[in-house]
């Protein structure tokens, strides 16, 4: 089932709201792409942290 706003793995519980928002929308991708649970919540996490500082205001 995938997760959204309200339902995420507890491991994304700390994150701040736009880097959780992007984690489950990577999670998602990536469980749909055929990856192991906790395989795509650990990509999903790094890959939104990254996108994070890529995409924050200087």
């Amino acid at each position: 089932m995938p997760w959204n706003e309200r339902r995420y793995p507890d491991s994304m519980k700390r994150l701040p709201p736009a880097v959780r928002e992007k984690a489950i929308e990577i999670a998602n991708a990536l469980l749909g792409e055929g990856h192991p649970e906790g395989q795509a919540i650990r990509i999903a996490i790094a890959r939104a942290k990254q996108w994070f500082e890529r995409h924050r205001g200087p």
